[in-house]
């Protein structure tokens, strides 16, 4: 065990767990991903509080909950392929990579993304991949997704991202004004058809072009 798996295991029961977390993949990648790696260096102290903490360029890392609880409303399982939008410092991205078999992750911040990919190759973690772009327009190259999540609030669903669904793919998304948002899942039911599902309230920095 390395010398943060404590907190790991911690952060796993107290505030995944006890707050309703089931899936069991979700767990274990949560358990697994060292998130101290992912926040500034002057707070990795602070890397498994209940809490989000600031990653510069005014964005942020969420909260170790909203992490797992978008994961596990994507049902992820093992070979699907996911869309991440709003990279960040990689930490959402990273948790995913350890349940299904690809990750495509899209930020619109030059410096993010850079240090991102930086963190997946000193972690081995092989099947992420980053674009720097416009998380709005997704990444029609590797569609479509299974998953498709959305670090970032909008008061609609990008249709972009919407088209880029497999029928039956789920995408998670805050959806809603800038100072109060729901995490809402949205179901492609068919070729034409999507089904919401909106959830708790949460609250995301927007979701802007690039």
């Amino acid at each position: 065990m390395d010398d943060r798996s404590h907190e790991r295991e911690r952060m796993v029961e107290r505030q995944l767990v006890r707050r309703g977390i089931r899936d069991e993949r979700v767990l274990a990648a949560m358990g697994e991903v060292p998130r101290e790696q992912f926040v500034p260096s002057g707070l990795t102290h602070e890397a498994y509080s209940d809490r989000p903490l600031p990653i510069g360029e005014r964005q942020t890392i969420s909260q170790p909950y909203i992490v797992a609880r978008t994961a596990e409303l994507l049902a992820p399982q093992p070979a699907d392929r996911v869309l991440d939008i709003g990279t960040g410092s990689g930490y959402a991205a990273a948790v995913l990579s350890r349940i299904v078999a690809e990750v495509w992750s899209v930020e619109r911040i030059p410096d993010l993304a850079e240090a991102a990919r930086a963190r997946f190759a000193s972690l081995d973690y092989r099947n992420v991949g980053v674009l720097t772009g416009d998380g709005r327009l997704g990444w029609q190259e590797h569609a479509p997704f299974d998953g498709i999540q959305v670090a970032a609030a909008s008061d609609e669903v990008p249709r972009a991202l919407e088209e880029q669904l497999t029928i039956e793919g789920r995408m998670v998304i805050p959806l809603g004004d800038r100072f109060s948002q729901r995490l809402t899942l949205i179901h492609r039911v068919g070729d034409r058809r999507w089904r919401r599902e909106p959830g708790e309230l949460v609250r995301f920095v927007p979701l802007v072009r690039r």
